[in-house]
């Protein structure tokens, strides 16, 4: 993360050089609105869960992740309208949970739709943040991909690991409060499942080369 990115002015053989803000193919354009929108959208919610949110660790998750995701849409949005390098680095955001995963099952109530407002909890809005977060995470991804100008692709691609770090503080919370519980297989099944696997061994033969990996 945080590489620096690369200019973002380019050109073609027998054409003009393309300035830097207008470096962006249509399909990208198109793409950066639905991200940029998509962020807002995130941020949106994030500001009406709060209302609902009693708990003072969940609080601080959302207001500590509020402000990463602002300062990274600005990050983008200078990027995109300029096509140059952001006046800020892509940061990288630091969790304050552990690691500790609990992994098992406890008994509870089935879920249901809540019948009013008075019923919503921190057991689903945790919930919904957990979805935005892997939504954006999976959008960011698929959009890093086929976008032409390489500063925005750079500050896209930096911001996938972000929204994942995000959305695994988020599974943490739920899962320290068992509104997220992780069943795990029987030990046998277990050891089966990941003994399924062997590491490559040797040098392949890939379909036209001889033995010593030349072209035949």
């Amino acid at each position: 993360m945080q590489k620096q990115p690369m200019s973002g002015s380019t050109s073609m053989p027998n054409q003009q050089p393309v300035p830097a803000n207008m470096n962006h193919g249509g399909h990208e354009v198109f793409d950066l609105h639905e991200v940029l929108a998509g962020q807002i959208n995130v941020m949106d919610q994030f500001m009406m869960f709060r209302q609902y949110i009693k708990d003072q660790e969940l609080i601080d998750i959302l207001d500590r992740q509020y402000q990463f995701i602002m300062e990274q849409y600005n990050i983008l949005v200078d990027a995109f309208s300029t096509g140059a390098d952001p006046q800020q680095k892509t940061g990288q955001y630091e969790m304050k949970m552990s690691n500790d995963v609990i992994y098992g099952l406890q008994p509870s109530q089935p879920k249901k739709p809540n019948q009013s407002i008075q019923d919503i909890k921190e057991a689903g809005v945790s919930g919904h943040m957990l979805g935005l977060l892997k939504s954006t995470s999976s959008l960011l991804a698929m959009t890093g991909v086929e976008v032409t100008n390489p500063v925005v692709r750079r500050v896209i691609q930096d911001s996938v690991p972000n929204y994942m770090e995000m959305a695994y503080e988020v599974f943490l919370y739920q899962n320290k409060h068992h509104y997220y519980q992780v069943p795990q297989l029987k030990e046998q099944d277990m050891q089966q499942m990941i003994s399924g696997f062997q590491k490559a061994q040797g040098k392949p033969q890939m379909p036209g080369q001889n033995q010593n990996g030349m072209l035949q």
